[in-house]
């Protein structure tokens, strides 16, 4: 099968395009670099000839609910129109675990996302999944030194590589629908992530644990982010994949 990947330059991006290429498939990918702009829906068309499925793991990094609604209403209006044009059979979207209980702005994008995708006019899946390993990475790396301040919230961390191959087995399979929550082994908190993450680097640096206001931070450290139903797990855990992944250095 040709598969489109929207997002193919990403974390997850770059591991759907390999588990694709594994499984023997041929994947598109859709980014920026590759000549496709989703917000402003150009190059789609050329690069949709021919293809029989999307996956679409697309991002944009803003924690403003009107950025984040503004990219991906405009990306998956393009990239669905585009796809009814081509015929493409099956799109796939990656979400997030428990957008619908926590109310952060970024949330709100991927809320409008899966909203747009349920009414679009291809056959669709959306796996949710929740934060990855690399979550505690990114928390992190978007602070100055030397301070290391960090949301208290309960996550169950999953690795991106088992993300990637899940969202591959569903695009094979016909659509479902709302897939089964992904998530990984085993709760943790954040702060304690970010604790090993630090002594896993040798970095010294003052940790703040913070509780966001309001609703928002009483779901986050009540675990508004974890799955509540059946689902499937990952089986890597957030300490093999510090020992597989992180450079040691300052």
């Amino acid at each position: 099968m040709r598969i489109a990947v929207a997002g193919g330059t990403g974390l997850v991006g770059r591991l759907v395009v390999e588990e694709l290429t594994a499984a023997g498939q041929e994947p598109v990918v859709l980014s920026r670099s590759r000549g496709v702009d989703l917000v402003a829906g150009t190059g789609l068309d050329a690069a949709l000839a021919g293809v029989d499925a999307v996956v679409d793991v697309s991002n944009v990094m803003t924690t403003s609910a009107k950025n984040s609604v503004a990219f991906f209403e405009s990306a998956s209006r393009n990239l669905l129109d585009a796809e009814a044009r081509a015929g493409v059979r099956h799109h796939v979207a990656l979400s997030i675990v428990g957008i619908d209980r926590v109310g952060l702005g970024y949330y709100q994008g991927k809320l409008r996302q899966e909203e747009i995708v349920r009414s679009g006019p291809t056959p669709w899946t959306v796996l949710r999944a929740t934060q990855f390993h690399e979550f505690a990475e990114q928390t992190l790396d978007r602070i100055p030194k030397p301070l290391a301040v960090v949301p208290r919230m309960r996550t169950q961390p999953v690795a991106a590589r088992e993300v990637a191959q899940d969202l591959v087995r569903l695009v094979l399979a016909p659509a479902q629908g709302m897939a089964p929550d992904l998530a990984g082994p085993r709760v943790e908190q954040l702060v304690d992530m970010v604790r090993r993450l630090l002594k896993a680097r040798h970095q010294r640096r003052l940790l703040v644990p913070v509780r966001l206001p309001g609703a928002t931070g009483a779901a986050m450290i009540g675990g508004g982010q974890l799955p509540t139903g059946p689902g499937t797990q990952g089986t890597q855990t957030f300490d093999a994949w510090l020992a597989d992944h992180v450079v040691q250095g300052g």
